[in-house]
């Protein structure tokens, strides 16, 4: 589809990064930002959107998005305003061949709808065990390598990993839990997973494997992201790391903000996540490093069919669709900390970006032009028939939101508009 020429008027223009929160028109050309303010000369709108009463913003940025259906992913991505997403190596097949990368991003790039950043497997067939043939991914367009949630058990191994990345420049991204401390848990273990006589994984599964993580990193040099943090332990260390100068960045998947043990309830395998929900005094500690800067917030956006969600807690898989939710519960959650609004879409648009390393996440002209259109105070309930990916397994089932996205562009282009 080809670009138009689009001019955004009336709306309250926030672009964090370039420390922007005021009322302007934006006018967009040959797929980039021409400008913010008033009309370049002989610009000719072909389309106008009418933002009035609505927030301007860019594009929002997903660091952790699963895409087992591409088409219907990416779609739910731009219905929720995310132009940019990152997606992990648990694909089946493992991302650990640059085919495999080049078919997902051509895939995503015909798709027309949300870009796709392949993150690369870190060691073969994700096993653990040999090294993945970094360079080549990265030439097929891997931005970062991980494991996802696969364990690497010798630590050589993620020594190795980590000293080649820090040559040549790569990042490595975990998810911080210990196999042998979190082998068999479902949930956190703490008063519900007692309650319920559910096996449960202590705090210690994710600090004893972010010491080893900070301390590898810390001899290598490597850049470091941790994704999805879930304990106030977990956050305290990253704090001290980069105070010691450690490249380290984190992330919080945006349920963690909201839910903790309790909302486990009476076995909703809908409250089943890897990470577990924790503690109610874990979500605080989440939410002030999220307001500090110290984290950035993702969908953990991870498709569960009904067959996978309808069994015993224990045998019930993991994970829940987030891509429409992130803005409305950074929204929710700016709103009822007080956060103000420039800086909780920092935590989703420019800062996911930096880490990423993408050009993403700014209003700038002469910048692309991925950028969100929402109206703030449109309130809407969670459902099948509201939601737009073909899974619909979320705990914010039946929940009332504040916060919707109007449009959407991407390059340029009107990907989605309400």
């Amino acid at each position: 589809m080809r670009a138009e020429n689009i001019h955004i008027r009336n709306g309250r223009l926030v672009d964090p990064k370039n420390g922007v929160d005021r009322q302007a028109d934006v006018f967009v050309a040959e797929g980039k930002i021409l400008a913010v303010g008033g009309a370049p000369a002989g610009f000719a709108a072909t389309r106008v959107i009418d933002a009035t009463d609505r927030v301007v913003c860019p594009g929002l940025v997903d660091l952790s998005a699963r895409l087992p259906s591409p088409d219907s992913e990416l779609f739910a991505a731009v219905a929720g305003g995310i132009t940019a997403l990152a997606c992990p190596p648990d694909t089946s097949p493992p991302l650990d061949e640059p085919g495999l990368v080049e078919q997902l991003v051509r895939h995503g790039a015909a798709a027309g709808l949300a870009r796709v950043f392949p993150i690369g497997a870190l060691t073969r067939q994700l096993a653990g065990e040999k090294l993945s043939e970094m360079a080549g991914l990265a030439s097929a367009g891997c931005i970062a390598f991980s494991q996802a949630t696969r364990p690497i058990f010798d630590t050589q191994v993620l020594l190795r990993a980590m000293q080649y990345a820090a040559t040549f420049g790569y990042a490595i991204r975990l998810q911080p839990q210990d196999h042998y401390l979190a082998r068999n848990g479902v949930a956190h273990d703490g008063e519900a997973a007692s309650r319920l006589g559910l096996s449960g994984i202590p705090v210690c599964a994710e600090t004893v494997a972010i010491s080893t993580a900070l301390r590898l990193a810390a001899e290598t040099g490597v850049r470091l992201h941790l994704s999805k943090l879930s304990s106030a332990a977990g956050v305290a260390m990253v704090r001290r790391a980069r105070h010691d100068g450690v490249k380290v960045s984190c992330d919080v998947a945006v349920h963690h903000l909201h839910l903790s043990e309790s909302d486990i309830g009476y076995f909703d395998t809908l409250a089943r996540f890897d990470p577990p929900l924790r503690a109610a005094s874990d979500r605080a500690s989440l939410r002030a490093a999220v307001t500090e800067g110290l984290a950035v917030v993702c969908s953990d956006h991870t498709p569960v069919g009904e067959d996978g969600k309808q069994l015993p807690f224990d045998e019930a898989l993991p994970g829940a669709v987030g891509l429409e939710l992130l803005l409305p519960l950074i929204l929710r959650w700016a709103r009822e900390d007080g956060v103000p609004l420039s800086t909780a879409l920092a935590r989703v648009t420019c800062d996911p970006a930096a880490i990423l390393g993408i050009d993403a996440g700014s209003l700038e002209a002469g910048r692309r032009a991925d950028i969100c259109v929402f109206d703030p105070d449109a309130s809407w309930r969670v459902s099948a028939e509201t939601l737009h990916g073909r899974e619909k397994n979320t705990p914010f089932l039946g929940h009332d939101m504040t916060g919707r996205v109007c449009a959407t562009l991407v390059d340029g282009r009107v990907a989605f508009e309400a």
